[in-house]
C-alpha cells in the first residue's frame, strides 16, 4: 500500500476512543473496522463509506464527471475518455481520433489516468510524440486515460464538502522563486526546502525543466513557478480561505457540482481559467494527509464531522 492515511487514522482513533467505539486497524491503517457486529462500519483508504456506490464510481471517473457536469450546465473542464487497447481487443489505440484532439487544442493537452489521484502520471503533451508516449505509459498500468485541454490556470481552490456544508476551503498556491541575478533556478529552488527534501525536489524539477533552464541565472526580480501542477504533493502550499467572496464563489460551484452526481462527502477542485471558475474534478475519497501537515486540527475536525454522520445512522443499544 502507498500513501497510508496516518493522520486520518490518528483522527479516527481519537474519535473512537472518545465515544467508546471499537476500532480494528488493518493493512497499516488502509482498512478500518469501526464498531462490533452487527453495527460495523468500514473505512477503506480515504473512503468513509458515506457516498453511494454510483456517486463514488462517477467521481472516480474524470471523463464521466466532466460529461455529466457539462450536461447539467455546470462549468467544467472537458475530459475526453480513451480506453486502453487491451480492453477493446485492438492492437493499439485509435491514434487518428486521439491526434485530432491535439489538432483541436494546438496549445497542448493534459494526459492523465482517468481514475488517478494526486497528480501522478499526469503529463503535458504538445506534440504527437509526447501524446502517444503519455498514453502508452498510462496504458501499461491502467485501463483508461482522460485527456483535457492544456489551459492557463490562474488559481485553484479545493472545497471539502459534507452534505453541502463546506468543512475546509483552501487555495493551492504553487511554489515560486524570485531571481537575485546571482543564483541559478536550481539553487534558488533548493534554498526553499530543507536539505532532506533536496533529492525529492530535484526529481520534480527534472520533470519540469531541462538542464539548461535549471542552470541559468534567474535575473533579479524575475519570478518563476517551480511546477505547473497545483497538487500539494508537487510542492503547492495550502492557503486557507475562511471568508470572503472567493470562498463563497468556489463553494457555490462545488456545491452545485456535488449535487449533480449526488455525492455527500467529497473534495472538489475548481480552477480559474480566463476569469471564469470551472470544476476540474470531484474526488470521492477525501485525502488530507498533506493538508494535515499544515493544519492537523482541521483534518481531525473534518473526520469527526464525517464520522458523526456515519454513527447518526448507527444508534447505540
Amino acid at each position: 500500500m502507498v500513501n497510508h492515511p496516518h493522520l486520518q487514522l490518528a483522527a479516527v482513533t481519537r474519535y473512537c476512543a472518545e465515544r467508546g467505539i471499537a476500532l480494528d486497524v488493518r493493512e497499516d491503517g488502509w482498512l478500518l473496522i469501526l464498531g462490533d457486529a452487527p453495527r460495523r462500519h468500514f473505512i477503506f483508504g480515504y473512503d468513509f463509506g458515506l457516498n453511494s456506490a454510483v456517486a463514488h464510481r462517477l467521481a472516480c471517473d474524470k471523463a464521466a464527471t466532466a460529461s455529466l457536469l457539462a450536461a447539467s450546465g455546470i462549468p467544467a473542464i472537458p475530459h475526453a475518455f480513451v480506453l486502453a487497447p487491451a480492453l477493446t481487443g485492438a492492437r493499439e489505440p485509435d491514434w487518428p481520433s486521439i491526434l485530432e484532439l491535439l489538432e483541436s487544442h494546438p496549445k497542448g493537452l493534459v494526459v492523465k489516468p482517468n481514475e488517478g489521484t494526486s497528480g501522478r502520471a499526469v503529463t503535458r503533451a504538445t506534440t504527437a510524440a509526447e501524446l502517444k508516449g503519455s498514453l502508452t505509459r498510462i496504458f501499461a498500468t491502467g485501463a483508461s486515460a482522460a485527456i483535457a485541454p492544456l489551459l492557463q490556470i490562474a488559481d485553484e481552490v479545493r472545497v471539502i464538502l459534507l452534505d453541502d456544508v463546506p468543512l475546509i476551503v483552501y487555495r493551492k498556491q504553487r511554489p515560486v522563486v524570485s531571481g537575485d541575478g546571482g543564483h541559478s533556478l536550481r539553487e534558488l529552488a533548493l534554498a526553499t526546502v530543507p536539505v532532506q527534501q533536496h533529492a525529492q525536489l530535484l526529481r520534480r524539477l527534472a520533470g519540469e525543466f531541462d538542464a539548461s533552464t535549471l542552470d541559468a541565472i534567474l535575473p533579479r526580480g524575475a519570478q518563476r513557478l517551480l511546477s505547473w501542477r497545483h497538487n500539494l504533493e508537487f510542492g503547492a502550499q495550502p492557503v486557507l480561505l475562511t471568508a470572503g467572496a472567493l470562498r463563497e464563489a468556489c463553494t457555490a460551484l462545488a456545491r452545485a457540482a456535488a449535487r449533480v452526481i449526488g455525492i455527500r462527502y467529497t473534495s472538489i477542485d475548481v480552477v480559474l481559467v480566463d476569469g471564469h471558475w470551472q470544476v476540474l474534478e470531484i474526488n470521492s475519497g477525501v485525502k488530507m494527509e498533506v493538508l494535515g501537515r499544515h493544519a492537523p486540527e482541521l483534518v481531525e475536525t473534518a473526520c469527526f464531522a464525517a464520522l458523526d454522520k456515519v454513527f447518526a445512522h448507527h444508534p447505540s443499544g
